[in-house]
This record gives C-alpha cells, structure tokens and sequence, in this order.
C-alpha cells in the first residue's frame, strides 16, 4: 500500500517530553513530504497554536493541513483558506460559563493569538496559554466579550474536582456539545460530534484522499477515532491502553523518534 497522508496528534505523538520535534523526525518528515506525502496535523490546540508547528515541518510549502480543535477546524495551510468549521452552539455558552463560575473554575476560549479569560493570573489558564505559544488577554465580563462564533470554550481548575463537574455538564449538554477532559485539569466544551475521525472524512471528500491510504498516530482518547478511521492506525509505546488495543501498529514512544520510525517503515521503505 502506498499511503498518501500521514495524520498526526501532536503532544505525545510528534513532539518530545520537552514539547520539541527532533531534528531526526523532522529530517524523515521532511523527505517523506518531499516524496509527495501529505502532513495533517491533528490537535485539540487551536489553530494559533499549531502554528509554529506547521512553518517547523513546512506544511505551507509542501501543501500539508491542520485539524485544529480536534477536527473542529480544516485549514488548507497552503492557501490559509478554512475548509471546514464547526462550532458552539452560542445557547450553551452562558450554561458553560455559570458552571465554571459556581465551581470557582476559570473558562477561556480563543481568538487569534489570545487566550481570553476574565482570569488571566490563573495557574491553569497560563498553562494553556504557554502550551498553545499564545498570550492571555483578560476580559471583564466573559460573555460579552465572546461575541464571536466558538469553535471551543475550556474549563480549568483543580482535577478532582473538575472530574465530579465533568459528568453533570456532560449529562446537561449532551444533545448538543461533547464534554471531556483532554488533561486532567482541562475539561473540553465543543459542538456535538467533533472528532478527529470526522474531520478526515471531510477532509478525505476535499482532497480525494481515501482512508485506506492514510496513516495517523496518536497516544490520547482523543486519537482513538481516528486511528480507527485510517487504513493504518499506528499508537505510540506511550499511548493509552485502549489505543493501544485497537491499533494497527505500535511504535516507538515520542521520545524515541516513533513518527520517524513508522514513516521510514510505511513510507519511505516503500518507495
């Protein structure tokens, strides 16, 4: 099989424990790319925060994509032109944001290179601001500020206490918004349906690419669809369990080049 697109989930998967792509993944990615294979990168970052990323990899020159929001976004990062969006149904917000205020938790969302929160001091907002390489901007009121669509809201705080507010919000929003934890201090807010798998079938209907011919690697819950999706589902040694489970294949950790290795496995052994 030749595989055409190689998806990859970001933390844990292409970068390092240090939150680095090494030069050696990044020299196999690169000629992988140059061989004509395309780059999605797949993440729960928004857009913004994959950035950096796709200029390291050059997905703009090699005509690559991102999946922001874990699929809730499609950029073409060659044209920069938005593919596809989804986003939050704007009746949910105000729910959202109750609960995180009830619970003394801090909410944030996105735009362009901000974070924005009424809590910009809060040491989980500024976790989320360094991880996405983006700045905090507070707000004074948290509602009227976001008077914009929402691809994404996130509620931050103390983990075990954000677990017994997980499923209550889940159980409230279930007909129209996913809730999940993506770390144990971040719980997701997003439309119903979003999921990484779901993206690339849009994305395979843009770009005429079929899922027998796609690989994606992955470590989190979140990768789990789309490692189901792909003709060849690959989870890293330090993946969860169950994605480990209902892999394909089972590669190298991220601190031991595991991208590289499966693109020279699959890719560029099959040249």
């Amino acid at each position: 099989m030749k595989y055409e697109l190689l998806v990859l989930d970001l933390d844990g998967t292409l970068t390092n424990s240090r939150k680095e792509v090494s030069q050696y993944t990044l020299r196999v990615l690169k000629e992988a790319q140059q061989r004509g294979v395309k780059v999605a990168l797949a993440s729960g970052r928004p857009a913004y925060g994959i950035t950096p990323l796709a200029e390291l990899l050059e997905l703009e020159r090699y005509g690559g994509f991102v999946l922001a929001y874990n699929g809730g976004e499609i950029i073409d990062w060659r044209s920069k032109e938005l593919l596809y969006a989804n986003v939050l149904d704007s009746s949910v917000v105000p729910y959202m944001y109750r609960c995180a205020k009830e619970n003394n938790f801090a909410i944030v969302t996105y735009r362009d290179k901000y974070v924005l929160t009424e809590t910009p001091d809060d040491e989980y907002v500024l976790k989320e601001a360094i991880l996405n390489v983006m700045e905090t901007k507070k707000v004074d009121n948290f509602l009227e500020a976001v008077d914009f669509p929402l691809p994404k809201c996130l509620i931050v705080g103390d983990a075990d206490r954000l677990a017994r507010l997980e499923p209550v919000m889940r159980e409230q929003l279930k007909e129209t918004s996913e809730v999940y934890r993506s770390e144990p201090y971040f719980l997701e807010l997003v439309p119903k349906g979003i999921d990484k798998a779901r993206s690339l079938a849009v994305l395979s209907d843009i770009i005429g690419i079929p899922a027998e011919k796609m690989i994606a690697c992955g470590d989190g819950f979140n990768d789990l669809s789309m490692i189901q999706f792909a003709g060849l589902g690959v989870a890293m040694s330090n993946a969860q369990p169950i994605i480990k489970q209902h892999a394909d294949y089972i590669t190298c950790s991220n601190d031991e080049d595991g991208v590289a290795r499966v693109i020279e496995k699959f890719i560029l052994s099959e040249e």
